[in-house]
């Protein structure tokens, strides 16, 4: 490797030696703080040797990885987003999980960044199946790290035995890809003729379908999308967070990268069926969250309807699409970020706060996490002045931009269903009747909390209202 490819590497490189050094320090001394220190500088220093380096062009690491202005950017929202979860994840142990073993918690959070962070500049097979299943098996532990909680150890196995199948559909595609191809290089694939042969049209479309199955799985589109409100619902706030966002984000870049290098976009029967699959992942998630009256259930099934947003920008192609998709996905990433905050903020020691009944009057006991929370599911609904209304904004722009009009109407449609479930849970919060007490304990780490809520809050109302800055910047990365 030359000393270009290194520097270009070092973000990872210094994420896998402080994921070693914080191993080491478990080892030698176990230690709460120290250890979200130790993490928490590492991601720092991560995320700072992001901003150093200037790639003019892409720069091709042999065949595995490309750096570009897009990895680089996505790695730097991963990180962020890590950074975050890491702080909520503290407070969460401190208040759910006393007297046990906290610190092997930071080396599986890392794990995971490590493998999005290499997923969203991998250039190939190999090194984006590699790098998922780092995230994947991460994320078995994670999910079920609460071992002496039941519904968190269900929700482990259920994500194990359904992740296990997602990559097998997944390897055995790019088998077949491989056997057409004759490459596992995602550029490989966009010199390929589009007359290669009946049997073998049908061997390449039936092997990328099978890889869409498997990050089809890791979106939690539908119909791949069982998984999803149980795992939301076992996993503790903090993981379902990083879930709904530092995981599904990073393939969501992979998956853009995959079609714009391979120029996946020529097959219409492909562009057909992510079609059927946004439709459908719009109007299910909607509708299967009006039933619900858990919260984490809830956000489960608006981050099923929040993806299939998100592929109307996705279908539309090269051009606007991808930015448009690439300005959602952080927009959503910052107002899941507070959503998820709020409840690790206000769950007791006993128990989360994940029923609807928690929120009942929250307006009056905490008005600030309140205020804060109805910003979010705001954004989330898609209303003015929101980051989520300019994101929604954006995605039916660059889907009536390519005449997607089954797309756009559907979008307009499942939105306005929406709207209910998260005016439900504000005017839930509203209400003066409940018994329920939100976790008044205050520490460094919770007043920390707080000032990164209000951020996000801010962030979310910023960006509703003066987003061109953030436009003019994801323009520059495609």
């Amino acid at each position: 490797m030359s000393g270009k490819d290194i520097v270009s590497l070092l973000p990872i490189i210094i994420l896998a030696a402080g994921m070693l050094l914080t191993m080491i320090l478990v080892a030698l001394k176990r230690n709460h703080k120290l250890a979200i220190i130790a993490t928490l500088i590492t991601l720092t220093t991560s995320l700072t040797c992001i901003f150093f380096i200037t790639v003019n062009a892409p720069h091709f690491i042999g065949e595995l990885f490309i750096i570009d202005r897009f990895g680089l950017y996505y790695q730097a929202l991963i990180l962020t987003a890590t950074f975050v979860i890491a702080i909520f994840s503290y407070i969460n142990l401190e208040h759910l999980f006393p007297d046990r073993r906290k610190e092997e918690y930071y080396l599986l959070l890392m794990l995971a960044t490590f493998g999005s962070a290499v997923m969203v500049i991998s250039a190939h097979f190999i090194s984006f199946f590699v790098s998922l299943e780092i995230l994947t098996v991460s994320l078995y532990a994670l999910i079920g790290y609460y071992r002496e909680y039941r519904p968190a150890i269900e929700a482990g196995l259920k994500y194990m035995v359904l992740a296990a199948m997602s990559s097998s559909f997944l390897l055995f595609g790019i088998a077949l890809v491989y056997a057409v191809s004759g490459t596992l290089s995602f550029t490989g694939l966009a010199t390929m003729p589009l007359t290669i042969g009946a049997d073998n049209s049908i061997i390449l479309i039936s092997g990328v379908g099978m890889m869409m199955v498997g990050i089809g799985f890791k979106l939690a589109v539908v119909p791949f999308h069982m998984w999803a409100p149980d795992v939301y619902e076992g996993a503790s706030s903090p993981v379902t967070a990083f879930i709904a966002t530092v995981s599904k984000g990073s393939v969501l870049a992979l998956l853009l990268r995959l079609f714009m290098l391979a120029d996946l976009y020529r097959y219409e029967k492909l562009m057909l069926a992510f079609t059927i699959i946004s439709v459908l992942s719009m109007l299910i998630g909607n509708l299967l969250a009006l039933r619900q009256k858990n919260v984490k259930r809830i956000l489960a099934y608006s981050s099923i309807a929040n993806f299939g947003y998100l592929l109307v920008a996705f279908i539309s192609g090269k051009g606007m699409g991808p930015q448009a998709a690439t300005f959602y996905v952080t927009a959503y990433i910052i107002t899941i970020l507070g959503a998820f905050g709020i409840i690790t903020i206000i769950s007791r020691s006993d128990n989360e706060a994940a029923d609807i009944e928690n929120y009942k009057g929250l307006f009056w006991k905490r008005p600030f996490l309140a205020a804060a929370f109805t910003i979010f599911l705001l954004s989330l609904a898609g209303i003015p002045l929101t980051a989520g209304f300019i994101g929604k904004f954006f995605l039916l722009t660059a889907g009536l931009g390519k005449s997607q009009w089954l797309l756009a109407i559907v979008l307009v449609i499942s939105s306005v269903i929406g709207l209910f479930y998260y005016l439900r849970l504000i005017a839930t919060m509203m209400q003066r009747d409940n018994e329920y007490k939100p976790h008044t304990t205050f520490n460094a780490f919770s007043l920390l909390g707080g000032i990164i809520i209000a951020i996000l809050a801010i962030a979310v109302v910023c960006l509703g209202i003066w987003p061109l800055w953030l436009v003019n910047a994801i323009s520059t990365l495609i």
